[in-house]
């Protein structure tokens, strides 16, 4: 699989992002940081998250066969726009 287009999401508060953070890190994908790579179970991704700008860039690097890009994007995509909400 290759890498998928990046996400690129707006208006990202500081607070907003840790509380991202909390939910990606339980669902099993240790991130930290504002920028880096992180892979669970066959499934990597980039973010970079910049908060002078409250921009964030998540990038599906690869999934195995058994999970689409598309399946990893739409539940990426998912908890970010359940960190937004809350």
């Amino acid at each position: 699989m290759t890498e998928s287009k990046t996400q690129v999401f707006s208006g990202v508060s500081p607070a907003q992002y840790a509380k991202l953070v909390e939910k990606v890190n339980a669902a099993g994908i240790e991130i930290s940081g504002n920028s880096g790579q992180a892979s669970r179970m066959g499934v990597e991704v980039a973010w970079n998250y910049s908060a002078e700008t409250q921009q964030l860039e998540l990038t599906c690097l690869h999934a195995p066969v058994f999970v689409s890009a598309d399946v990893v994007n739409t539940r990426l995509r998912t908890m970010v726009n359940e960190a937004l909400a809350s």
